[in-house]
């Protein structure tokens, strides 16, 4: 069976034209695997993407 994927509309930008909050694009911040490791007050947060591409955040 062949899987049909959407096409990408646009790519975010690193920071919303319309307020001061930056966004950024999963695979970034993957470096286009699946994996991010995330600092905040000396803990480590593991950012996944999953294969349904959801995202999961986990220490």
């Amino acid at each position: 069976m062949k899987t049909q994927t959407k096409p990408l509309l646009s790519l975010p930008s690193k920071e919303s034209k319309n307020s001061s909050t930056p966004m950024y694009a999963a695979k970034d911040l993957t470096k286009a695997g699946d994996v991010a490791h995330i600092s905040l007050q000396e803990k480590i947060y593991i950012l996944r993407i999953t294969r349904a591409g959801k995202l999961i955040l986990t220490k």
